[in-house]
C-alpha cells in the first residue's frame, strides 16, 4: 500500500486562502447587491422618464388647470404660459420668400402671470432674426402636447390643443421697460440664456398679435379676437391662480 503523504500547510498558505475566499464572498455579494438595485433603479428611471427629469421640465411647471375647451379665450392664454417653445414661422430672405419654421424659446411673463404676448431672445446670426429684420410678417405655433395635459392621444387630435399666433415680429428697444420685462420672462424660465454668448448680439423680439387660429376641440377653429384674447387673464386667470 502507498503511503499517502501529507504536504504541510503554512501560515502563509492559510491566509491566502483565506483572502481569496473572501475576495469570493465580496464579489458575489456585489453582484447580488447589483442584482437587487437594478429594478430599483429602473423603476426610479421610468418614474422620471413619465414625471420628467428637473432641468426638462424648466418652464413650462403646470401652474394652472386646463381651462374648459368652450372658453376660447383662457384656452389660448392657458397654451402660451404653461408652454416654453414653439414654432416661430417667418418669411425667408434665404429662399426666396418661402415660409421658414424654426423651433425657439419663448416666455409671456413670469411663471402664472403672462401677458399673453410671445417674447423672444434671438440673434441675427441666426436666419429667423434676420428675416424679421427685413420681413417683419410672422406666425408662432404652440401645441399642448409638450405640457404633457393630452394623455395617449395624437397631438394632431382636435382634443389636443394647439394655437398659431399671427402677426409682427419686432425687435423691443433695448432701452425700455418693456425690454426689462422680456428680460425677466425669458431668463425667469430659460435660466441659460444669461450665459449666452455676448458676441452673438441676442436682442429681445416680440410678435404684435394681429389674428389668432385655436383648435381645442371638435367642430374647427375657434373665434377669438386679440380683445377677447389679451383680456381673458382678467375674467379667468385670476380665479384660477
Amino acid at each position: 500500500m502507498t503511503d499517502t503523504i501529507y504536504q504541510p500547510i503554512s501560515a502563509k498558505e492559510t491566509h491566502a486562502g483565506e483572502l481569496e475566499r473572501t475576495s469570493e464572498i465580496t464579489e458575489y455579494s456585489n453582484i447580488m447587491g447589483i442584482e437587487v438595485l437594478l429594478p430599483c433603479f429602473y423603476v426610479l428611471y421610468l418614474f422620471l422618464f413619465f414625471v420628467g427629469f428637473p432641468a426638462s421640465i424648466e418652464g413650462r411647471l403646470l401652474l394652472t388647470k386646463k381651462p374648459d375647451p368652450k372658453n376660447a379665450a383662457a384656452t389660448a392664454r392657458w397654451l402660451v404660459s404653461q408652454n416654453s417653445w414653439g414654432v416661430l414661422n417667418t418669411i425667408s430672405s434665404d429662399l426666396g420668400g418661402s415660409p421658414f419654421g424654426n423651433v425657439v424659446s419663448f416666455s409671456d411673463g413670469l411663471p402664472n402671470k403672462g401677458s399673453g404676448i410671445p417674447y423672444f431672445y434671438l440673434t441675427a446670426l441666426d436666419p429667423t432674426a434676420r428675416d424679421a429684420l427685413k420681413d417683419d410678417r410672422a406666425s408662432f405655433t404652440i401645441s399642448e402636447y409638450p405640457i404633457g395635459t393630452c394623455g395617449k392621444i395624437d397631438p394632431e387630435n382636435p382634443t389636443c390643443a394647439k394655437i398659431t399666433l399671427t402677426g409682427k415680429l419686432k425687435l423691443v428697444d433695448k432701452n425700455s421697460k418693456e425690454a426689462d420685462f422680456a428680460k425677466s420672462a425669458l431668463f425667469s424660465k430659460h435660466v441659460e440664456m444669461k450665459d449666452w454668448p455676448e458676441d452673438h448680439n441676442f436682442q429681445f423680439f416680440k410678435l404684435e398679435i394681429e389674428n389668432i387660429f385655436l383648435i381645442d376641440w371638435f367642430g374647427g377653429p375657434k373665434p377669438l379676437t386679440l380683445d377677447q384674447y389679451l383680456h381673458a387673464s382678467l375674467n379667468w386667470f385670476a380665479s384660477n391662480s
